[in-house]
């Protein structure tokens, strides 16, 4: 009988052995859950992100090549707003070109925007602003026209056409032109 009773004794489970209960799987589940949805936001906006720093260079690039572009032309350009599209990474971009004139008669302003093709007017994804100009050393060369007097003739004898304060009507020149030359002549050190 010892021996029955020892068997029915050990039978019987102890609340260091039983499993877990409904309530605790449901509760450790959505534990679970929540912590996934938060790794899985965190996954999309990063990829989210990575499209859109990909979207935001390329349509950079555009507009730097379009202002490269303008830079290297021969003549400056027409102060007016421009707008084409041009294939780029797969895609069709939009840009826009604004061209201003500055306080300095000889250097333009030029203000490129660029977003995709498809998208609204006021959606820009990139803009640059650069300057084109005479006062703006040519390719190829160092001399530069400060004075814009280069392409307007230049001032009589070489100089810098500015006034003796007294209005004796004689060419001064500027501070620093100690070397006698004129100041369109001078290359750029």
């Amino acid at each position: 009988m010892n021996r029955r009773r020892r068997s029915i004794a050990c039978s019987v489970p102890t609340t260091s052995q039983r499993g877990f209960t409904l309530i605790e799987v449901l509760a450790a589940l959505v534990i679970v859950a929540l912590g996934m949805m938060a790794v899985i936001q965190a996954v999309s906006q990063t990829a989210s992100n990575s499209s859109y720093l990909r979207e935001k260079t390329v349509a950079h690039w555009v507009a730097v090549n379009r202002l490269t572009e303008v830079r290297l032309q021969r003549t400056p350009p027409p102060i007016d707003e421009t707008s084409d599209e041009v294939e780029m990474a797969g895609r069709t971009w939009r840009w826009t070109m604004t061209v201003s004139q500055t306080p300095i008669e000889t250097i333009r302003r030029i203000d490129i925007s660029v977003r995709p093709a498809d998208a609204d007017e006021d959606a820009s994804i990139a803009s640059i602003t650069g300057f084109y100009g005479t006062a703006i050393a040519q390719p190829g060369t160092t001399l530069i026209d400060w004075d814009g007097l280069a392409a307007l003739g230049g001032a009589p004898g070489g100089g810098s056409g500015e006034e003796s304060p007294d209005g004796d009507g004689q060419d001064r020149e500027r501070p620093g032109d100690d070397r006698g030359m004129p100041r369109e002549d001078r290359a750029v050190e």
